[in-house]
């Protein structure tokens, strides 16, 4: 594959600005993700210690391969929910390696409401086994919660996608024959007894750990009956007497241990086969990203300066160069992989549409995984592009990227609006994984779009009537439109409701792609197979 030339000049004024202002924004990035991930209170860490208990994060590194990487999923999840007060969705996901497997990580925050489930909660926690059956990974469920938080309980129990199909999920898996291992490090009360029940092992803790239908407290009230948490649902009686529980163990070291233990005598997947060489590292600085992206959401850029400090060596071979240029697309590695990209550069015309459709066409038919670098304004509107067919064009797209057996991933890497994110493969489409960079954005339409288009649908249905807005009037219309929307169409509120995997730095897409590509060859790739395309 031929390397790409770069035509950006590293050193002018433009490049700088843009690389200090997107070196700012992931920074903020990062210190939120690092607020999120270790500012508790302190009565809460004291609590904890109390209790001989670890700190979620502080589970996590026991439980993985030292030196190994940790994928974590949505660590902003409910970051614009719940006044704040509920960082992370009070529980943290994620793919990480242990004794030497790929493994989805489940594991509750103490630290937070006593790792009460929340309705982002139960959203993240939902995402995170589909993930675990999309890409049949085995799943190392880490319990410490204190169950449903009871005054949202409308909004976490009983619809399709709320607390039941957690355990829908679990027991997914089990059919499928990928194998699940809880360690009960606390309580696992009413729905959340099914973790661990549902689970192929698991492992509790002598003193901390329990497992019960309703805790004492209810069970009294219930039915009058006085009971110990020990007697109720502790360590000894689940292992000695229901066998709801296989180890036991002294302390959490020890039930991590045994955890870590269990998963070494899993039977390694065999991967689907898609072509491999040996990694290179991308010949342009992926740093040199921050300088690439535009300040200004409006403005264009040119995606081969994306793709070039992303791909192995730089190196891409681009189809149809002459066609449909508002869509790029080829063939690339990264991390040895082979994947196909599309990448946006401007809106998708007709032409950019049905290459779009051909290739990803093509990438199927090879078993090809596909990246999409997204930076999309939409499909073009207009009459001249009605009557060519864009709406039909775009379908085509669409029903491509739908009936696609590869694995997909998607990258916001800017604007994301209208139908665009959906021929471009958006959360609705079943990419395995879908990322975010910080200055990303999507909605329908852009803010000003959509407030100028409110403020004209009432201008003239009051003209109708004879009357006339004044400028003031006509703002007081279109200023909240656009302040709410603005708000709503940026990467932290899409995090925040779990529409993405979560906010990366764009330096690391790389290195979070190469991870998600491995994980997702655990699952054989099926035989094309389409809807109808109207021709």
């Amino acid at each position: 594959m031929k390397r790409i030339e770069s035509k950006l000049n590293t050193a002018s004024a433009g490049f700088q600005a843009n690389a200090a202002h997107n070196r700012k924004l992931a920074e903020e990035f990062k210190e939120k993700q690092r607020a999120v991930r270790h500012d508790r209170p302190q009565r809460d860490i004291d609590r904890l210690r109390q209790q001989n208990k670890l700190l979620v994060r502080e589970r996590i590194k026991l439980l993985l391969d030292p030196g190994t990487p940790f994928l974590e999923f949505s660590s902003l999840a409910a970051n614009e929910a719940y006044d704040g007060e509920v960082p992370g969705a009070a529980c943290v996901t994620g793919i990480g390696i242990v004794s030497g497997r790929e493994v989805v990580i489940n594991a509750g925050d103490a630290s937070v409401k006593g790792g009460a489930w929340y309705p982002l909660t139960v959203k993240k926690t939902v995402r995170a086994l589909d993930i675990a059956i999309e890409n049949r990974l085995p799943v190392v469920h880490l319990c410490d919660s204190a169950g449903g938080f009871l005054p949202l309980q409308a909004d976490l129990f009983a619809d399709k996608y709320m607390a039941g199909r957690i355990f829908r999920n679990q027991c997914m898996l089990s059919k499928m024959g990928i194998q699940q291992v809880s360690v009960v490090l606390g309580h696992c009360t009413a729905g959340g007894a099914y973790v661990p029940g549902l689970s192929d092992y698991n492992v509790i803790v002598r003193g901390t750990g329990a497992i019960f239908l309703a805790g004492p407290p209810l069970v009294k009230a219930a039915t009058g009956e006085e009971v110990s948490v020990d007697d109720l649902g502790g360590c000894d009686m689940h292992t000695s007497v229901s066998g709801t529980a296989d180890y036991p163990a002294s302390s959490e070291e020890e039930a991590i241990a045994i955890a870590r233990d269990i998963v070494a005598q899993f039977k390694r997947p065999q991967k689907a086969h898609t072509e491999w060489q040996p990694p290179e590292e991308p010949y342009y600085d992926p740093s040199e990203l921050y300088g690439v992206l535009p300040q200004d959401i409006k403005q264009g850029f040119d995606m081969h300066e994306i793709i070039a400090r992303i791909v192995d060596g730089s190196r891409f071979h681009e189809y149809q160069p002459n066609y449909g240029k508002t869509l790029i697309c080829g063939y690339a590695h990264i991390w040895g992989y082979k994947v196909g990209i599309l990448a946006n550069n401007g809106v998708l015309f007709n032409d950019s549409s049905l290459k779009g459709a051909h290739f990803i066409e093509l990438c199927n038919q090879a078993r090809t995984p596909i990246v999409f670098l997204q930076n999309i304004t939409g499909f073009m509107v207009g009459k001249e592009y009605e009557r060519r067919g864009i709406t039909k064009d775009g379908a085509k797209m669409i029903m491509a990227v739908s009936n696609c057996e590869v694995p997909k991933f998607t990258v916001m890497c800017h604007g994301s609006f209208g139908a665009g994110n959906y021929g471009m493969s958006g959360r609705a489409f079943d990419s395995r994984f879908t990322f975010s960079w910080p200055q990303s954005q999507i909605s329908v339409m852009g803010a000003e779009q959509a407030a100028n288009t409110l403020a004209d649908v009432k201008i003239r249905q009051l003209a109708r009537t004879g009357k006339k807005l004044s400028q003031e009037e006509i703002d007081a219309i279109r200023d909240p439109v656009l302040g709410e929307f603005k708000r709503k169409q940026s990467a932290y509120w899409s995090t925040s409701e779990i529409w993405d995997d979560g906010i990366i730095d764009p330096a690391d897409t790389r290195n979070a792609l190469g991870i998600s590509l491995s994980a997702a060859l655990n699952t054989p790739i099926g035989d094309p197979r389409y809807g109808v395309f109207r021709m």
